[in-house]
């Protein structure tokens, strides 16, 4: 059974945000310091506020819901995609996928691929992934992108990303 894809609203904050957690734990547990790994998924509460917040303000999210309908909060969510404008100085394409995950259990179903389709199509975006992040930009190479030479310091995890752009 596949999950739904539907608008994230405010009232999945809270499964919104458990999954962007486990997600990050899932995705960077091999990429991203573990120290600091931990201490950037430690706290859920700030995490449900910026969940809510982007919701309130409108912001572009689709979610993908469990089809498990007896699964806890915490698994009620099993990926995500966030869009926006680009908001890079040099703008090279009009959207920015600013955030796509699955969970690890739901990785080669074709969940990433709905999401992407769903929430940007054949349309010209760009993205920013952790440079070492090779599983990821195998993907996004696959939905057309490439990389275009622009690198950047991610401070929150302490890393550097690449920019995938897509025209």
């Amino acid at each position: 059974m596949q999950p739904e894809i539907r608008p994230a609203g405010v009232e999945d904050a809270e499964a919104g945000a458990w999954c962007h957690l486990l997600c990050w734990q899932e995705a960077y547990a091999d990429l991203v310091d573990p120290a600091k790994l931990a201490e950037r998924t430690a706290d859920v509460d700030r995490r449900i506020e910026r969940w809510a917040a982007a919701a309130a303000e409108g912001r572009k999210r689709w979610i993908a819901v469990n089809p498990d309908p007896a699964a806890p909060v915490r698994d009620r969510v099993v990926g995500f995609i966030g869009i926006g404008p680009g908001r890079d100085d040099d703008r090279p394409a009009p959207v920015e996928v600013e955030a796509i995950y699955t969970r690890r259990a739901w990785w080669g179903t074709g969940l990433g691929s709905r999401l992407m389709e769903v929430a940007v199509g054949k349309q010209p975006a760009s993205l920013w992934v952790l440079a070492n992040n090779e599983q990821a930009k195998t993907f996004y190479r696959r939905k057309g992108f490439v990389e275009d030479g622009t690198t950047a310091a991610e401070p929150f995890f302490d890393v550097t990303e690449i920019r995938m752009v897509r025209t």
